[in-house]
């Protein structure tokens, strides 16, 4: 399992890989937004109001995805800090 975190402006991003998933979480004044893809890294990205939240969408691009996120923390997409090992994520 791999574990990466970073915070800017307010806004935590926690990446992690556990046996079935690459987990993008991002919490903001006790509101998340999480973006999930599978482990192989080749499928579409799930965005949830959290980490184990039910699914409101599915995107292609990470940029589509980081947008909803945003959207979901009352945010821009570009304040949302992504830790290195999160910057492949998408197709």
């Amino acid at each position: 399992m791999t574990d990466t975190t970073e915070t800017s402006d307010g806004i935590t991003a926690s990446y992690e890989e556990t046996d079935t998933e690459r987990l993008l979480t991002f919490e903001r004044d006790g509101r998340t937004a999480a973006v999930a893809q599978n482990v192989e890294g080749y499928a579409m990205l799930k965005v949830r109001p959290g980490a184990d939240g039910d699914e409101l969408e599915r995107y292609y691009g990470f940029d589509m995805a980081l947008d909803h996120a945003a959207e979901l923390l009352g945010v821009a997409a570009h304040d949302l800090p992504v830790p290195d090992a999160a910057e492949d994520m998408g197709m």
